[in-house]
């Protein structure tokens, strides 16, 4: 289910959850879109699986969905809206994160 009720369509989607549905939802922002993920999840976990990628890459129009998994890469950095990065494969997703998929303007 997406922050409106409807059916989700993951056709796009890196991370479908086959099992573990029972969890708490946690409700999360993503470039000003809602979007849920559960408990226990990770940011990159409910990331892939809502959009299917967490950045766009700041050398061409590719996105980008992380590399190593295990925070050594940088590949999975995303941005909160106050501005500061985090490694979305090893920060806990919190409820009311609101996350963007490129780095926010902070040049005048």
């Amino acid at each position: 289910m997406n922050g409106t009720g409807a059916a989700r369509d993951t056709a796009f989607c890196r991370i479908v959850r086959l099992a573990e549905r029972d969890r708490e939802v946690i409700g999360f922002r993503i470039d000003g879109a809602v979007q849920e993920g559960l408990a226990g999840d990770t940011v990159l976990t409910a990331m892939l699986g809502t959009t299917g990628f967490l950045r766009q890459s700041e050398f061409g129009p590719e996105r980008r969905a992380g590399f190593c998994l295990m925070g050594a890469c940088q590949d999975c950095w995303v941005w909160q809206e106050e501005g500061p990065r985090i490694r979305a494969c090893s920060t806990p997703l919190a409820e009311g994160m609101r996350l963007l998929t490129q780095a926010p303007e902070v040049w005048p």
